[in-house]
């Protein structure tokens, strides 16, 4: 029988739009402004942090609509951003410095849709507001780095070479070996420059001096670079991944510079918090035949130095770094046996090696743990550059029992929130090199209703326009193409709130716009393609099954290549062009679903097995 769909393709046809509309469903309730209340530097917090703040809301007359513990935060959700704005201020002014109170958006959808995991989409920053960051990697501190282990590793092979030298030390680009004579600077350099294949290495033996120079070549320099932006791109993404920033962009600007957005987060002190921590931890010997009372005044042993404790007390350590963050791959906090707050360790297969291999040489001496971090001094050189301070502290200084692994602990923490603050910033990964920030924008929200609220305008504007046409030149078939594009509209966004790394943005919606004009050309050439077929004088039901079979090859063919530049364009393109691209791509698989199954099942429906004398089209 002719234009009868078998039941499965009706049943297919329903759950589809179901599924969609389900999908789509969460985005009609939007989002209520709210207040994230967390411990200063990413520590959690309890339950009486959710009472202190609900009791501060309602001694200040400060009303909300709901206040809920979510992810080891306190979550506040308001009626209005004023409202939001005040409670801040007012919640920042009574919590005191322990904890961090960040502006957010937080999405309203019922729990019977979240169960069935179904959210809104997720807008990007032109649209749901946000702070904007542009960051520049200190090159020079990351040499600098690179240089000091260079430095030490010099020492240990010329040591294992039993080659003699009088002082190793480092400038801002090379590393300077003195040496006692001519013939071991020869057996020096021999012996370097067979170690070290991508340094530069050359000699000067004038005045009495024999000095060895060594220096990295341009090639491995501009490795040294690209690996340095690279690796602090990758944590920073963990950073704001496992501190809860919701869909960030993390990408890399020109040769030094990485751009950071992050979508909802209003409040930019809370951003750069996150962002800005350069923790990492490194393990050195205990120097113990040092004197205490000379190294508090500078006279240390040769290939020592001085750090303090958090309380200021001097302690004199190798120079030698015997592991550092880099190898750490995990990091968590708890309680030891007496309840104190310690952070478990584990390290890579490297870095276990240099652990055992250290600790096996060194049962019964003292090994101690340096946190380090870089923080914005506030001042800038001459070329507008923020200039960073280095803040070493010893944290932990620990008799070494036995033989130690690729897990181990380090205790001597003051509270368990650093603890787990420590432990999340080691887990998220240690910046290769001090970031900071040279640009910074904050995007209100209402800009981005602005935007909104603009491009659904368009897209209800170029609807109704569509509407009306296919309304008065097809009739009743018209009105079916109308019902496939309200579908298809509804299809995009509940794909687009489906897939987790899709992100709507404005040029997105342009790509909705433009899809809403290209979804009715398909049903224009199979309603065009049954009007032949009438003019030909075949039967109603003949005309129906001719348009659709006969229009579906030229349907095909012209999606196809507009599919195909789409993919390129999300390909090859970047952040508006991508956004684009995708909702353009979605849009065409959606509109051929709606134009040719969807607009069947219903014709199927109205005339499917009838005896029909006449079509409105």
């Amino acid at each position: 029988m002719l234009n009868r769909y078998p039941l499965w393709k009706n049943l297919m046809v329903v759950f589809t739009l179901i599924i969609g509309l389900l999908y789509a469903l969460p985005n009609v309730y939007g989002e209520d402004p709210a207040i994230q209340i967390s411990g200063a530097r990413g520590a959690s917090v309890d339950m009486s942090a959710l009472d202190a703040v609900t009791e501060d809301l309602k001694q200040n007359h400060i009303s909300y609509k709901s206040v809920a513990f979510e992810n080891g935060t306190v979550l506040v959700r308001f009626n209005d951003t004023d409202t939001q704005i005040s409670a801040r201020d007012i919640l920042n002014e009574q919590l005191g410095n322990d904890y961090v109170v960040a502006l957010n958006l937080a999405a309203s959808t019922p729990d019977w849709l979240e169960s069935i995991g179904a959210t809104p989409m997720k807008l990007g920053l032109d649209l749901r507001g946000g702070v904007h960051f542009l960051m520049e990697v200190d090159m020079d501190a990351a040499m600098d780095k690179l240089l000091g282990q260079q430095e030490e590793t010099f020492r240990t092979e010329l040591r294992e070479a039993k080659i003699r030298y009088r002082a190793i030390s480092k400038t801002d680009t090379t590393v300077d070996v003195r040496l006692r004579n001519a013939e071991q600077l020869d057996q020096a350099k021999a012996e370097l420059a067979k170690l070290h294949p991508d340094m530069l290495f050359t000699d000067n033996d004038s005045n009495g001096r024999f000095v060895l120079s060594a220096q990295f070549t341009d090639a491995r320099l501009k490795e040294i670079r690209n690996y340095a932006v690279d690796q602090n791109i990758t944590i920073l993404r963990n950073r704001v991944n496992e501190l809860g920033v919701a869909e960030p962009l993390v990408q890399r600007q020109g040769a030094n510079r990485i751009v950071v957005e992050l979508p909802g987060v209003q409040d930019t002190a809370r951003a750069k918090e996150i962002l800005g921590a350069t923790a990492t931890l490194e393990f050195r010997e205990v120097d113990s035949t040092a004197d205490l009372a000379a190294a508090a005044s500078g006279r240390v042993p040769p290939g020592s130095e001085v750090k303090y404790t958090r309380d200021q007390r001097p302690v004199v350590l190798k120079k030698r770094v015997i592991l550092s963050g880099a190898h750490i791959t995990d990091a968590s906090s708890s309680a030891d046996e007496y309840g104190r707050p310690q952070v478990n360790i584990s390290l890579d297969s490297e870095g276990g090696s240099k652990m055992t291999a250290f600790s096996r040489n060194n049962v019964g001496k003292l090994m101690a743990t340096i946190f380090t971090e870089y923080k914005d001094s506030g001042e800038r050189d001459p070329n507008g550059k923020v200039i960073l301070e280095k803040h070493e502290e010893v944290i932990n200084q620990a008799t070494i029992q036995t033989a130690l692994g690729r897990n181990f602990r380090i205790t001597g923490i003051d509270s368990q929130s650093e603890a787990h603050n420590l432990a999340l910033l080691l887990r998220a990964g240690a910046l290769i090199a001090p970031i900071s920030i040279v640009e910074e924008r904050t995007i209100g929200p209402s800009m981005g209703q602005q935007n909104i609220d603009m491009g659904i305008q368009a897209c209800i504007w170029g609807m109704i326009a569509v509407m009306l046409f296919t309304l008065v030149y097809y009739r009743k078939f018209g009105l079916i193409a109308n019902m496939a594009l309200a579908m298809n509209l509804v299809l995009i966004i509940g794909v687009m709130s489906m897939i987790p790394g899709a992100t709507m943005t404005l040029p997105g919606i342009a790509g909705i716009v433009l899809t809403v004009g290209m979804a009715v050309d398909a049903n224009v050439l199979i309603f065009e393609r049954i009007r032949e077929e009438l003019r030909e004088g075949r039967s109603p039901q003949h005309a129906i099954q001719q348009g659709y079979a006969n229009a579906f090859s030229t349907i095909a063919d012209a999606n196809i290549t507009t599919l195909i530049t789409a993919i390129i364009l999300f390909a090859v393109g970047t952040g508006a062009i991508k956004g684009f691209a995708v909702t353009l791509s979605i849009g065409i698989l959606t509109s051929m679903f709606t134009a040719i199954v969807g607009t069947r099942a219903v014709v199927n429906f109205i005339y499917g097995g009838k005896r029909v004398d006449k079509l409105s089209i």
